[in-house]
């Protein structure tokens, strides 16, 4: 079975080069430059034989010289000297510049091969790429020179392509999921209905309230979408002086009613603190903690929300009683569509409002935890960088 180069992915154009490659430029560069070092060489050492030749004492006229197997006159013996000195260097020098010539070209693309080698790699790595092979590493060893750099960023490159695709497929298939729950409620609904040839007026209003009440949360799980997909991953779009107790304080007015309706009581105290930012971004991180913490809550529960200065982080601390939280689940509620104790099966909510708060904090600079209360609920805390 013949070994080739590997298949190009499907969708990507195959490369067509353009002239000899760079190993075989940088052999024909080194050799030329032997040849021309090794041919001036070779003509200063014709020269300077020459010369010195030339300078042997003349001889009086009218004798012979043998010089090799022939004999020349007395006068003519230094123009003999110095043709059969500067022969004998042409011989010699010529064959050893062939040599060297030779030698200089194949250890040039000896080397020359030795070196972008990684390189290769690199290009092979490219070409086998695809979204079904972004776990190949190149993971290159030897000397950290500026190839192996290079191979490192071409391996931290794919290690954020990696994550990046990880979290497209488990959020589509997520969002998939969730938007299929109205819809099936909507055709379920319809086909119902339209089945029952004896369906009044009151049937209808019914059929149209449970529409609506789908269709409604299929809009607030959209709207959620855009503003994670917005959010996750992007430059601030605008950055303004912004009191994080005051956005607390009318969060806190948003989600009143619903925690009135519950009997959940809430308390915000704390100090103006004071951060740089988007505010619409600071206010939706405040809204989805308290959403958040009413909506999770138990009937007659309680929410605490204090904004302070710790170090040179603001903090938002949002606590609130609750159900019983696993301390190994607590970094899952941050993933998308996930609740505390149930995974997408929540009737209010579309399980993104704390990967929201994630995703507009690490906008921010900042950083975001949280830690199960004891007897049952959950602490979730918010630094921000100040000025």
């Amino acid at each position: 079975m013949s070994v080739g180069r590997p298949a190009v992915p499907p969708g990507l154009r195959p490369l067509i080069r353009r002239g000899p490659g760079l190993r075989a430029r940088l052999t024909l560069l080194a050799t030329g430059l032997v040849a021309a070092v090794s041919a001036l060489l070779l003509w200063l050492g014709w020269l300077l034989v020459g010369n010195v030749v030339a300078g042997v004492p003349r001889l009086p006229p009218g004798g012979l010289v043998r010089v090799g197997e022939a004999l020349v006159p007395a006068e003519q013996l230094g123009a003999a000297l110095r043709a059969s000195a500067r022969h004998q260097v042409l011989t010699a020098g010529g064959a050893a510049f062939v040599a060297v010539v030779l030698a200089a070209a194949v250890l040039a693309w000896t080397v020359t091969g030795r070196v972008l080698r990684p390189l290769q790699e690199v290009t092979d790595s490219a070409r086998r790429l695809s979204a079904e092979s972004l776990d190949e590493r190149i993971a290159l060893g030897g000397p950290r020179d500026e190839v192996a750099e290079l191979a490192d960023t071409f391996d931290a490159m794919l290690d954020r392509l990696q994550a990046a695709f990880d979290s497209q497929r488990r959020f589509v298939a997520n969002a998939s999921h969730e938007l299929r729950t109205p819809l099936a409620v909507i055709r379920t609904e319809l086909d119902v209905t339209l089945s029952d040839p004896d369906a009044d007026a009151e049937e209808l209003r019914r059929m149209a309230e449970v529409l609506r009440e789908a269709a409604a949360r299929a809009e607030r799980l959209v709207e959620a979408l855009l503003l994670l997909a917005r959010t996750d991953g992007a430059e601030l779009a605008e950055r303004e002086r912004v009191d994080l107790h005051e956005v607390a304080v009318r969060a806190r007015r948003g989600v009143e009613a619903e925690a009135q309706a519950r009997s959940v009581r809430i308390t915000c105290h704390g100090e103006p603190v004071f951060v740089l930012g988007d505010p619409a971004l600071l206010e939706r991180i405040a809204e989805n903690l308290l959403e958040n913490a009413v909506r999770h809550n138990v009937d007659g529960g309680w929410v605490e929300v204090v904004t302070t200065i710790a170090g040179r982080s603001a903090l938002l601390r949002v606590s609130s009683s609750g159900p019983l939280i696993d301390p190994d689940q607590v970094d899952a509620l941050f993933a998308p569509f996930r609740r505390a104790g149930v995974q997408r099966t929540a009737r209010t909510g579309a399980g993104l409002g704390l990967s929201i708060v994630r995703a507009a904090v690490t906008a921010h600079g900042g950083r975001v935890t949280a830690l199960p209360v004891e007897g049952g609920g959950l602490t979730v805390a918010v630094e921000l960088p100040t000025f």
